[in-house]
């Protein structure tokens, strides 16, 4: 998810559910040592329960950017051991770490010792053609053995050859069955599962063999699924579900503080193109908030509520906007 999930898309994702865990993009540690880490690491308070993802693969750098992580606030470390791309390949982690599963036990021992929060591995079942179960039981066990409680597993291969990270989520087959397999094998390990999953009922049904559910592209393409999740999933019975324009106008005040500021709206609203998906209108909806031009323009909270009004427009009077109701208990 990187450059996908920064801190103004999970605001916007916050709007629409309370307790659903958020994970930042992936940093790096060299980006956190070296780079600019209030660019990387600042985020309001408002985006809680939110996790930092970190990438790297020594120990020591891993240690110092969980530290910082934990001292900025976050409320999880994630170490990323999922990303097949070349680009993170080079730099000696992501996905090429499974197949050095000391190594990335060391990383998080590393961790641990550095920080109170959870440190957790979001990893593949597999990379290129190994696709024996033991594989990834044998990866999981070790990186347990150094206090990892948490695996979110992506029920795909990676193919760190020849295939792009877009074909690798979607060329790799699905195979839930081994992520299912792994909390049989780990009773005590809190497994969650990841990879093309979308609707509630998906969800539901995955959640009878594991102990949670990451959706990414899907929460980011059709965003109003997060709307019933804490009623759903939570047992938040009195969450309100917001409708579509409670949500919209919630992000309307956020982008009229920021372009006050001296922020560009597009940063916000290109996260936000998918909230109307399926709705009639939506399409004019989308074709206003995703105008480079008009985002650019806009210099103070006048010009974001004019923008809004002119997007609203070509949605139907008959579109789901209607006030908030509470999921029945």
């Amino acid at each position: 998810m990187m450059d996908w999930t920064d801190r103004n898309c999970r605001m916007f994702h916050r709007q629409l559910s309370r307790h659903a865990w958020l994970y930042t993009e992936m940093v790096t540690t060299g980006a956190l040592l070296h780079g600019d880490v209030p660019r990387h690491l600042d985020f309001d308070a408002a985006e809680h329960p939110v996790a930092l993802q970190l990438g790297g693969s020594e120990p020591a750098d891993l240690a110092v950017a969980a530290r910082l992580g934990q001292q900025w606030g976050y409320a999880e470390v994630n170490l990323n051991c999922g990303c097949p791309s070349e680009r993170v390949q080079r730099g000696a982690f992501g996905a090429c770490l499974m197949a050095e599963p000391q190594l990335v036990a060391d990383c998080v021992k590393a961790m641990r010792d550095a920080v109170s929060i959870p440190v957790t591995v979001k990893h593949r079942i597999g990379i290129d053609k190994v696709e024996h179960y033991d594989f990834v039981r044998d990866f999981v066990g070790t990186v347990a053995r150094a206090g990892c409680e948490t695996f979110i597993v992506h029920a795909r291969n990676a193919i760190l050859k020849g295939l792009s990270p877009k074909e690798n989520r979607e060329i790799p087959p699905l195979r839930y069955e081994v992520a299912y397999q792994l909390k049989k094998d780990f009773p005590q390990l809190e497994i969650l599962i990841n990879g093309g999953i979308v609707g509630y009922d998906e969800m539901a049904a995955h959640l009878e063999h594991v102990d949670g559910v990451m959706i990414g592209r899907e929460a980011y393409h059709q965003p109003y699924v997060l709307a019933e999740m804490d009623g759903r999933f939570y047992g938040d019975a009195e969450a309100p579900v917001r409708s579509r324009l409670e949500v919209e106008l919630a992000m309307q005040g956020y982008i009229g503080d920021l372009v006050e500021r001296g922020g560009y709206m597009g940063a916000v609203t290109r996260h936000m193109l998918g909230l109307y998906r399926g709705v009639a209108g939506g399409r004019g909806w989308r074709r206003v908030l995703s105008d480079a031009k008009r985002m650019s323009a806009a210099r103070a909270r006048a010009d974001v509520d004019a923008i809004f009004e002119e997007a609203r427009s070509h949605l139907h009077a008959t579109d789901p906007i209607e006030p908030a109701h509470r999921v029945a208990a």
